[in-house]
């Protein structure tokens, strides 16, 4: 497989001939050295004709470094294991780039924030609004430049840019819904333009509390990023946690003890029980399915407890460190959870046959919200939403992390695309989560749950990923002097996956709106990194 992969890249190289320079960054990353104006044709090359995927994209200010901006694609082969940054330099006297988005719709979003935050203009973009920045917000000045003050506390405003889809015909009605919403719910606008009660297009704008936690963590210390880290998300926290501890791990190329890579895997699957089986239960809120609301949350609730009982907190913070773990576990946790798991599945089960039982919820949720494989695909779609339309991506398997590739467990694949669908995959996954968990209890080894990180090299870059319960997240990260951050990016499985909702809201009526949003759970905060 090693020779194979590597002959394999080799030939792509060959074929290629777009590159300053080769290197490998890790075992399991190849960089290649563009000029700027290969971007597109280079990105194309690699995603169109080699099958690679768009995991994530970074603008870096390395001006104080190595005198320009860089922006690096970073593209996953999953049948490889590997992946491919192609990474190239911008001057600060001709801020711009060609864009990629024209071929790659999934660099849309990355393109426009890196316009937003760095100031790097993609030439031929085709929808350059701001996207992180609304646009009452000063063009000229760009928060991740190492020159802007972390601690600014005031912006002045400026006579808003914004622009939302026109609508010509005098039959076409806008309803503004957000940014505030009547309900306990994170701020987001959503522009729909309906025909009767029919969505004919749906603007949707986020990013209204950004916390600029990238900029925050400048100048660092690990450690303490690592606590920035998993307050990201409250739901997600941990998966969080986990990628960037691993990112600062594959920057020393450190290799986490067997018992820790273990108890990831444990906690992993614990926080993608909790929240797979209340969105379960959530999604009967979009059609006021009552006994599915209460049965999903009670069970949710259950294995919150358990968490609790187990390392002290529901959401479980303050479980990873740098290096493994700080919580372990013993016999009688062991045990508990094996007892309170089987609870749990008995009456999930129980929960699953009375919600297909009912024809209505079966209406509501079937040929609703229909999300397309082509679609899925043009936008990099990632975790249930993707694996609901048909698209076969999961990287406990594809890269795999913790002990995920010592436990057997198989990614559930459903292709119609609607709610039904995303909701089937998540029933799926608990059944197969639980039985993650049952096998790493009866695998679990003995020995230490953490091994020291080594001072590592400033201004080296890595990657950790995690498929956190609403898929992959990455985080990217560049060290700085006396083991700091120098550049954090997080790129969350919402981020990917937020631009297809409107793609499948449309045609259906404004009523579903509510109950598709639902079936992919999406969270603001973590697109308010």
């Amino acid at each position: 497989m090693e020779m194979n992969k590597k002959q394999l890249i080799l030939e792509m190289m060959q074929q290629l001939k777009k590159f300053l320079s080769v290197n490998a960054n890790s075992p399991n990353e190849t960089v290649i050295l563009i000029e700027k104006a290969d971007l597109p044709e280079v990105c194309r090359f690699l995603c169109k004709k080699k099958g690679g995927r768009l995991f994530t994209m970074v603008g870096s200010d390395e001006r104080n470094v190595f005198g320009s901006f860089a922006l690096y694609y970073v593209f996953s082969f999953d049948k490889l294991h590997h992946f491919i940054t192609v990474k190239t330099f911008v001057d600060e006297a001709d801020p711009s780039f060609p864009t990629v988005a024209v071929d790659l719709p999934a660099a849309n979003w990355y393109e426009r924030e890196v316009k937003d935050l760095l100031g790097l203009r993609p030439q031929g973009h085709p929808d350059p609004r701001p996207l992180v920045l609304h646009g009452d917000w000063p063009e000229e000045l760009h928060p991740l430049r190492k020159e802007f003050p972390a601690d600014l506390s005031y912006i002045p405003r400026v006579k808003s840019r914004e622009v939302f889809t026109p609508y010509e015909s005098e039959d076409v009605t806008e309803i503004p819904v957000g940014p505030i919403h009547a309900g306990i719910i994170e701020p987001g606008h959503f522009r729909f333009g309906a025909v009767g009660d029919t969505v004919l297009h749906l603007d949707a704008k986020l990013f209204y509390t950004h916390r600029g936690l990238e900029k925050v963590s400048e100048g660092m210390p690990l450690r303490k990023a690592l606590f920035l880290a998993e307050r990201i998300c409250g739901v997600c926290a941990l998966s969080h946690a986990v990628s960037f501890a691993q990112a600062v791990e594959n920057v020393g190329q450190v290799e986490i003890s067997a018992r820790a890579k273990y108890l990831r895997t444990l906690f992993l699957e614990l926080e993608r029980l909790y929240n797979h089986i209340g969105d379960v239960g959530n999604v009967c809120t979009g059609f006021g399915f009552a006994v599915g609301v209460s049965q999903g949350s009670r069970l949710k609730e259950e294995i919150l407890q358990l968490n609790e009982r187990i390392v002290g907190h529901r959401y479980l913070r303050g479980v990873v460190d740098l290096g493994g773990m700080r919580v372990d576990v013993t016999r009688d946790d062991c045990l508990d959870i094996q007892a309170t798991l089987q609870k749990v599945e008995t009456e999930f089960k129980e929960l699953v046959n009375i919600l297909f039982s009912h024809d209505i919820s079966i209406n509501r949720m079937a040929t609703t919200g229909v999300l397309t494989l082509k679609q899925v695909n043009d936008l990099e779609v990632v975790g249930i939403a993707a694996r609901a339309s048909g698209r076969n991506i999961d990287v406990r398997r594809n890269q795999p992390y913790a002990a995920y590739d010592r436990v057997h467990f198989n990614v559930p694949i459903h292709r119609e695309g609607d709610v039904l669908a995303r909701v089937r995959v998540r029933i799926d996954e608990v059944f197969q989560s639980i039985s993650i968990v049952q096998q790493v209890l009866e695998q679990l080894p003995s020995g230490n749950i953490v091994t020291s990180i080594p001072p590592l090299q400033p201004y080296q870059w890595s990657m950790g990923w995690t498929e956190s319960p609403r898929g992959e997240t990455v985080h990217w990260l560049m060290t700085g002097p006396d083991q700091t951050v120098y550049r954090y990016r997080v790129r969350s499985a919402t981020y990917s996956n937020w631009p297809s909702v409107p793609l499948a809201v449309k045609g259906n009526i404004v009523p579903d709106f509510p109950l598709i949003n639902k079936s992919f759970e999406l969270c603001y905060a973590c697109c308010d990194r």
